[in-house]
C-alpha cells in the first residue's frame, strides 16, 4: 500500500507548478492586451487633439463710442519754488520752523546775529541826525543872508558861498539818510522770512554756523496749485495746440502711483512753441488744484489728455497683441476654427482696453490667452471668454505698444 501512494505524492508539486505557469501566461496575455488597448486609445486621443488644435481663450472685439485720449508719463512740479538765502552774513542764532511744516508768507525762518547790524544802524542813524541838523542850520543862515543881501549888508560873493554850503550840507544829510536806510535794511535782513506760502524743507545750515549770501538755508515750495509736466507726441500736439494757445481749456487728468485711473482733473496751460526734432516730442504742462495736498513736487504721474469728438472704435485687451519685429498683430479665429495672423495699427488705451485703428472688423473674435501656442493658419480649440480690461498698472505698461509703432 505504501509503495503505490509515493508516486502520487511526487506528482502533486509538478501539477501545481504547471497550473501556476499557465495562470501567469494568461495574466501576461491579458495585461499585454490592456496595454495595447490603452496605447491605441491615447494615440487616438492625441491625434484628435492634434487635429483640433491647442486650447486657447478667445474674445469678441469690443465696439463702442469713445472720446479718444492719450496717456503719457510725467512729473509733478511746484508752481513756485524758492531757495532761501541770507542777504547778510553772520552767525545763525535761531531757527523758527519745523522741517516739512507749512509756512505763510512773512513767517520767520532764521535769525542771524543782529548785534553788529544794530550797532551799525545806530551809528548811521546818529550820523544822519547830525547831518540833518547841520543842513537845517545852513538853511537858516541862508535865509538871513538873503535879508542882508537885500539890505546890501553883505556882498554877493558871501551870499553865494553860503548858498553853496547849504546845498552841500543838504546833500550830505541825504547821503547820511541813505546810509541809515541801508543799515536799517541790513538789520531787517537778519530776520530771514518766507517769501511765499508753502511747505518748507529742512534746515540745510543749523544753529551756530556762519553764513553768507552764497549759502542755501532751506527751500520753500508752493502747495495750493501744482504743475504736471510731460512730453507729448506730434499727434497730440496737432490735436490740442490750437485750443491751448487760444486759452481754451483742454482737460487733463492725472493718476499717481497706487491710484486707480486718473482721479485728479486739471487744465492744459502750456504747450511749447516747437517740437524736439531728436525725440519728436513737445513739452506740455497742466495745472491742478492741490488743496487736499495729495500731490507733491517730484512725484511720478500718469497723464491722460483728452480732446476730440466722440467716435466709434474697436478695442481689445493688450494681452491679445503680439509683436513681430516692428509690427503689432493679433490672431483672429476664422470660420474654420483656425488662427489667422492679422497685422493691426494701435491707438491709446481707453478704459483699460487698447484702441485698434485698423486691421480688425466689428464682431471678429481674437485669441486673448495662449498666444504662444498659436501658429498662423493652424487649427485651435477656442473657448469664448469676455474681453477683460487691463488693470491701471498694466495699462500704463501697455502704453508703450502704441509708442513703439
Amino acid at each position: 500500500m505504501n509503495s503505490n501512494r509515493q508516486p502520487r505524492a511526487a506528482l502533486r508539486p509538478l501539477t501545481k507548478a504547471l497550473a501556476a505557469a499557465g495562470m501567469a501566461a494568461a495574466l501576461a496575455a491579458t495585461l499585454s492586451a490592456c496595454s495595447d488597448a490603452t496605447g491605441k486609445a491615447e494615440a487616438a486621443q492625441a491625434q484628435t487633439q492634434a487635429q483640433a488644435g491647442p486650447p486657447v481663450s478667445a474674445a469678441t472685439v469690443v465696439e463702442k463710442q469713445i472720446a479718444e485720449t492719450q496717456e503719457f508719463s510725467g512729473r509733478l512740479e511746484a508752481v513756485e519754488r524758492v531757495e532761501i538765502r541770507p542777504r547778510v552774513s553772520g552767525f545763525i542764532t535761531a531757527v523758527h520752523f519745523k522741517p516739512g511744516a507749512e509756512v505763510k508768507k512773512g513767517d520767520l525762518l532764521f535769525v542771524i546775529d543782529q548785534r553788529p547790524y544794530q550797532a551799525e544802524y545806530d551809528r548811521a542813524e546818529a550820523s544822519a541826525k547830525s547831518a540833518r541838523a547841520k543842513a537845517e542850520l545852513a538853511k537858516l543862515e541862508l535865509t538871513r543872508a538873503e535879508r542882508l543881501l537885500g539890505d546890501k549888508a553883505i556882498a554877493q560873493r558871501e551870499y553865494d558861498e553860503r548858498a553853496a554850503g547849504q546845498k552841500e550840507l543838504d546833500a550830505n544829510a541825504r547821503a547820511a539818510d541813505a546810509q541809515a536806510a541801508t543799515a536799517r535794511l541790513n538789520l531787517d535782513y537778519t530776520r530771514v522770512t518766507s517769501p511765499i506760502d508753502g511747505r518748507v524743507s529742512k534746515a540745510e545750515i543749523t544753529l551756530g554756523n556762519l553764513v553768507d549770501a552764497s549759502a542755501v538755508l532751506t527751500s520753500v515750495v508752493s502747495l495750493d496749485r501744482i504743475y504736471a509736466s510731460f512730453d507729448g507726441d506730434e499727434e497730440t500736439y496737432l490735436r490740442v495746440s490750437k485750443d491751448a494757445h487760444a486759452g481754451r481749456g483742454v482737460a487733463v487728468h492725472v493718476g499717481l502711483a497706487g491710484e486707480p485711473g486718473f482721479p485728479h482733473e486739471g487744465k492744459l496751460e502750456f504747450v511749447d512753441n516747437q517740437l524736439d526734432n531728436r525725440t519728436g516730442s513737445v513739452r506740455m504742462r497742466a495745472t491742478f488744484d492741490n488743496k487736499d495736498r495729495a500731490m507733491a513736487p517730484g512725484l511720478f504721474a500718469r497723464v491722460q489728455i483728452g480732446g476730440g469728438d466722440m467716435k466709434n472704435a474697436l478695442l481689445v485687451t493688450d494681452r491679445a497683441v503680439g509683436t513681430d519685429q516692428s509690427r503689432k498683430f493679433v490672431f483672429v479665429v476664422d470660420k474654420d476654427g483656425k488662427a489667422e495672423y492679422r497685422a493691426v495699427t494701435l491707438g491709446p488705451v481707453v478704459d483699460g482696453l487698447r484702441v485698434v485703428r485698423s486691421g480688425l472688423k466689428p464682431g471678429e473674435k481674437i485669441v486673448v490667452n495662449g498666444l504662444q501656442r498659436v501658429r498662423p493658419g493652424a487649427p485651435i480649440t477656442a473657448q469664448t471668454v469676455p474681453m477683460v480690461a487691463t488693470s491701471a498698472s498694466g495699462a500704463a505698461k501697455g502704453a508703450q505698444l502704441a509708442m513703439a509703432e
